[in-house]
């Protein structure tokens, strides 16, 4: 299209605009029809559709099964026992959103949004002067594939696979997916597709993908699921008498824990809210909090104990609690080298000083000694000359 050419849709919307702003009424257009789409049984699908005119249009959903005597109905919100979800807003112009989950092959059909602003739309006896404008959409629900998925250990390696049984739309290539990460793709047309991994079981667990390229895509699932590996937040932790300690412990593998369990060394469990313990659990994380930290009482190994479908698994966090003073002792360690320090020189200076006034003494007393015996010198010659 060249350069500053407009689409039909957005002359359409450029035409409407105008009507709009030269106060014509009854005006209504598309800006957004629905598209048509192709889905799985079990699957969700979502249409939206917008249109705009003056005043605004009301929107509805219509649906026309692929019987050969059925008609259109009108859908509503919470139709097909609530798996129909409507969502609509009038703000300058009008949008619609209609969402069906879990489809079933009874789903599939003509899906019609209309719109009108004439005031005489929904009148029982009266016709409208304007008619419903109409924009369909199709949407084919297919029967979802079986896949049969396997995850088998070798030599150090974990294999992840996935079979998927005919009848099957066209594949036009495959995916591996853990989380929102892609492993690895390819554009092979096989129904087999896998996946190595480097490793053991317990240090790769979780739900893996295998995603079947094309329309539409076909998803299967693969669980590496272990028994609980359970990890200390920290294995010592340290608080101060009287503080609030916490102890922590999360488990990084699948599936998730279904029970958490903290006990001390050689005792009973700990329960809930008893004395000065609180434990909060949630998942793969568990958290257990002492109230009031007692040096001989609470200082000890704690243990935090997991369990889910595959077993069990524990760790143990030791916790040490320090006297209220512990956290002076270094402050009065250095005041106590200060006061050593000021010591040794004040005894050093008070030596020192007496000698210093001796050495200043003599040194100025040495003169007249010098001179007393050169006038005793000189008498002496006096008196051997007489």
């Amino acid at each position: 299209m060249a350069a500053g050419a407009v689409g039909p849709r957005g002359l359409l919307a450029l035409l409407l605009l105008g009507g709009l702003a030269a106060g014509v009424a009854g005006t209504t257009g598309f800006i957004k029809s629905p598209l048509s789409q192709k889905r799985l049984t079990q699957d969700s699908v979502e249409l939206y559709c917008e249109a705009i005119g003056n005043p605004i249009p009301e929107i509805q959903w219509w649906f026309e099964g692929n019987e050969p005597n059925e008609t259109y109905a009108q859908l509503w919100d919470g139709a097909r026992q609530d798996r129909v979800k409507i969502n609509a807003t009038y703000n300058l112009h009008s949008t619609s959103t209609i969402y069906i989950a879990n489809l079933t092959s009874d789903d599939s059909g003509m899906y019609e949004c209309r719109a009108s602003n004439d005031p005489d739309r929904n009148h029982l006896s009266k016709s409208p002067k304007v008619k419903w404008i109409r924009s369909q959409a199709n949407v084919f629900v297919i029967e979802r594939p079986d896949i049969k998925a396997h995850v088998t250990g070798v030599s150090g390696k974990l294999i992840l696979t996935c079979n998927m049984t005919a009848p099957y739309p066209t594949i036009e290539g495959h995916e591996w997916m853990h989380g929102d990460k892609i492993l690895q793709t390819d554009t092979e047309s096989s129904s087999f597709t896998s996946y190595t991994i480097e490793g053991k079981m317990e240090e790769h667990s979780g739900v893996y993908e295998c995603v079947y390229k094309g329309s539409p895509v076909i998803k299967g699932q693969v669980n590496i699921s272990v028994s609980p590996q359970v990890m200390a937040y920290k294995k010592s932790e340290h608080g101060n008498e009287g503080d609030t300690g916490v102890l922590t412990c999360k488990n990084p593998s699948f599936p998730p824990v279904g029970s958490w369990v903290w006990y001390k060394n050689g005792q009973e469990p700990i329960i809930n809210g008893s004395g000065r313990y609180i434990i909060k659990s949630s998942g793969n994380k568990t958290e257990l909090r002492i109230l009031k930290l007692n040096i001989e009482e609470d200082t000890g190994d704690y243990h935090c104990n997991a369990t889910n479908s595959y077993g069990f698994g524990g760790a143990t966090v030791n916790l040490r609690v320090r006297s209220r003073l512990a956290a002076l002792w270094p402050f009065l360690g250095i005041v106590a080298e200060v006061l050593v320090l000021v010591t040794i020189i004040f005894i050093y200076e008070k030596r020192r000083k007496p000698d210093e006034v001796l050495d200043d003494d003599d040194g100025g007393s040495a003169p007249l000694k010098s001179n007393a015996t050169n006038h005793k010198d000189k008498n002496v010659r006096q008196r051997n000359a007489n």
